[in-house]
């Protein structure tokens, strides 16, 4: 009986091994949906079903703290395996040594071919190598409210000076109270929203960021006008030095705002919430061009993953086909696959074209180290103190270019 027990244990023992496969690995991936119709569970659901060595432990984390999480793990030596990226945090990820190129396995992955032309090579890092994996796209445009348009009998601008005088006049007290109610423009102070003030400002900068123009006269005088926009003319709420994004879209959702910048992610829900009474166009041209940001998402293994090969097989399976798919049907934003691009219709028509119409001068962030730090503390610090009379036009675009020069 004895002999038998020691059998029956010894095969339980096997077959339980035999189940598990012994090259099971755990893939930690960091994510940031805003969105409360995630997808994720069933992408694992579905990847893991493909994959039974590989478990995936994805964690939603808070974009207004995503990247502060993510450096401040990568400096502990607690990294995850994957994680979506943007390219404003290339330069820092690849001087930190925190990026696994991908290159070869690009090269031999059979879903190369089905991305859109070109967004490999906008997604390239300084030294020409890929460490990203595009997952998502969009081009930010002016939404607007062509019912107040009508209206008031004034065209959807197409230069910063039509701009500033659709936003005075768009901005008024609609219900006789002797208060404000609707203002022209929805300006994001907070975090993220370096995009407004870019779109505005920067074709005032004779050599961009970069550059030592900043505090040229030119560049002063443009990020003056962008401040007496909210200073003297008041066609920002007064909320706007501390707006972010949920501040802006709402706003602009319940009418309290006739115009602001974002993406065709917003459009779903400008929709639901407005009708036919919200529409898109490309951002006005001001000083001698235009410039608008080309907003990308991508993924990356990062350097300190001991299970490299199963994130990248799990990164490459949100950028394919159907999944990819899926997974913009949650963000909001575009497919970077030519097989997902064929039947799109998860956005109606005018946002599509106003994303189009834009993408000729629209741009990325400089591949710059400092690049994240503008984006994340010097750009909505400076902008919120000049905005609340704290320092001078003069002295924000100093701090800016102080960070640049370094």
């Amino acid at each position: 009986m004895r002999k038998l027990l020691a059998l029956a244990a010894s095969l339980t023992a096997g077959a339980l091994m035999m189940a598990t496969p012994a090259s099971a690995e755990t893939v930690r991936f960091w994510y940031h949906f805003d969105n409360p119709d995630n997808p994720m569970t069933d992408l694992i659901e579905t990847f893991e079903t493909a994959n039974p060595g590989i478990t995936i432990e994805a964690e939603n984390i808070p974009w207004n703290s995503y990247y502060d999480s993510l450096y401040t793990a990568i400096v502990g030596g607690n990294a995850p395996d994957a994680g979506m990226v943007k390219l404003f945090a290339q330069p820092r990820l690849m001087e930190m040594g925190a990026l696994e190129p991908l290159d070869d396995r690009i090269a031999a992955w059979a879903g190369k071919d089905d991305l859109l032309d070109n967004i490999l090579a906008i997604n390239a890092g300084s030294d020409g190598k890929q460490y990203y994996l595009p997952v998502q796209y969009v081009v930010l445009y002016l939404y607007y409210r062509p019912d107040m348009f009508a209206e008031l009998g004034i065209e959807v601008p197409t230069t910063c000076d039509e701009f500033r005088d659709a936003a005075m006049k768009l901005t008024r007290d609609t219900d006789g109270d002797g208060q404000i109610d609707v203002y022209g423009f929805g300006f994001r102070g907070g975090k993220g929203g370096h995009d407004h003030w870019l779109t505005m400002a920067l074709p005032g900068v004779p050599d961009g960021l970069e550059g030592d123009g900043l505090t040229s006269d030119e560049a002063v005088a443009a990020n003056q006008w962008v401040i007496d926009l909210f200073q003297k003319d008041k066609v920002f709420p007064p909320s706007a030095p501390n707006d972010g994004f949920q501040e802006i879209i709402a706003g602009f959702k319940q009418g309290r705002t006739a115009m602001t910048i974002h993406h065709i992610g917003s459009s779903a829900g400008m929709v639901e919430a407005l009708g036919d009474k919200v529409s898109a166009a490309p951002v006005p041209v001001c000083g001698d061009g235009a410039w608008t940001a080309y907003g990308d998402e991508s993924l990356a293994v990062f350097s300190a993953s001991e299970n490299k090969d199963a994130a990248w097989k799990w990164i490459s399976f949100l950028a394919e086909g159907n999944n990819n798919v899926l997974f913009n049907k949650a963000t909001g934003q575009l497919t970077v696959t030519k097989s997902g691009s064929q039947d799109w219709d998860l956005h109606e028509k005018r946002f599509v074209d106003a994303t189009v119409a834009s993408l000729p001068f629209a741009a990325v962030l400089p591949a710059s180290p400092a690049t994240s730090d503008f984006v994340n503390v010097v750009w909505p610090t400076s902008m919120q103190r000049a905005l609340n009379g704290e320092i001078t036009a003069a002295e924000m675009m100093a701090e800016i270019q102080g960070l640049f020069a370094n």
